[in-house]
């Protein structure tokens, strides 16, 4: 790498304006993420759970203030897996997590905030609840007791991701919540400007996967 990771830390962090950084740690390796934690980073994101399990248990004890989110899906039998290592979960989008989550709960598993991954361009491969269904897992996730605190996306690599950052914005409006997951490496900068409060950047910081 030509510049350090803090180095690329400092460079972004001005750019991000309120924004908190989520820095995507999937696929490098422990040394990495203690460079960027003794650069004072301490909000990670994850893809898997396996690797999370990994990486970051003998991390979190080292260093008491990290918070680990999940960015990536989850599988309702990794769920208690899963809140044994992460503190935020930014993909919920189907009722059957829900109620794994709500089931973890009663059974004494660490309670963990949620945000519901909604998907903005409708796509088949992808991950999400249709922009008009919020509402009803929102109420349905409020019910069964699972705290939803905001929204994520990913927009189509092929459409302009402001108007998807613009969408995500008004349906959290709409329905009260106070936390916007949005931008990456490549449009964290549209996303901070239509109003993101956690933007999830790998590459800037930590250049090309390692594993």
């Amino acid at each position: 790498m030509t510049d350090s990771i803090k180095k690329r830390l400092d460079a972004l962090r001005p750019s991000l304006g309120a924004a908190k950084l989520v820095a995507v740690s999937k696929g490098h390796g422990g040394e990495r993420m203690r460079e960027a934690l003794d650069a004072g980073q301490r909000i990670f994101g994850e893809n898997r759970v396996q690797e999370a399990e990994a990486k970051w248990p003998e991390l979190k004890a080292q260093y008491a203030d990290v918070e680990l989110h999940l960015i990536g899906p989850l599988q309702t039998n990794k769920v208690r897996d899963a809140l044994a290592v992460f503190d935020v979960i930014h993909t919920l989008d189907r009722e059957r997590l829900v109620d794994a989550l709500a089931e973890a709960f009663a059974k004494g598993a660490q309670r963990v905030p949620c945000l519901i991954q909604v998907n903005t361009g409708l796509e088949e491969q992808k991950a999400g609840v249709a922009p008009e269904d919020v509402g009803a897992l929102l109420g349905y996730a409020r019910k069964a007791g699972v705290e939803v605190i905001g929204l994520m996306c990913i927009p189509p690599v092929d459409e302009e991701a402001a108007a998807h950052f613009a969408l995500l914005r008004a349906l959290a409006e709409k329905h009260g919540l106070q936390e916007l997951s949005m931008g990456m490496s490549g449009d964290y900068r549209e996303a901070v400007a239509e109003g993101a409060t956690l933007v999830r950047i790998g590459t800037a910081i930590f250049g090309d996967r390692s594993i």
